[in-house]
């Protein structure tokens, strides 16, 4: 992530996730990691976020056990 970082490329926020779900059908295959909050993250959590049965869902899991899976919805930055 520290290399995605200096190319400036952010993991997008939970509410930037559901931004984008409003404009196109996207993540319906899989769900993609979005930012979580520092306080989870120092736990080992992780915040992911997919598009199943017309809606969108923000949910929650270990990061260890969900790194290996799924994509990072993230944008590039200035």
């Amino acid at each position: 992530m520290e290399m995605a970082a200096y190319l400036g490329i952010e993991l997008l926020a939970k509410e930037e996730f559901c931004w984008l779900q409003q404009r196109g059908e996207f993540d319906i295959k899989s769900s993609r990691w979005v930012t979580a909050p520092a306080d989870i993250r120092k736990l080992g959590g992780g915040l992911f976020g997919d598009r199943r049965y017309a809606r969108v869902f923000i949910d929650h899991h270990g990061a260890r056990l969900y790194y290996s899976r799924g994509g990072f919805r993230s944008s590039l930055r200035d």
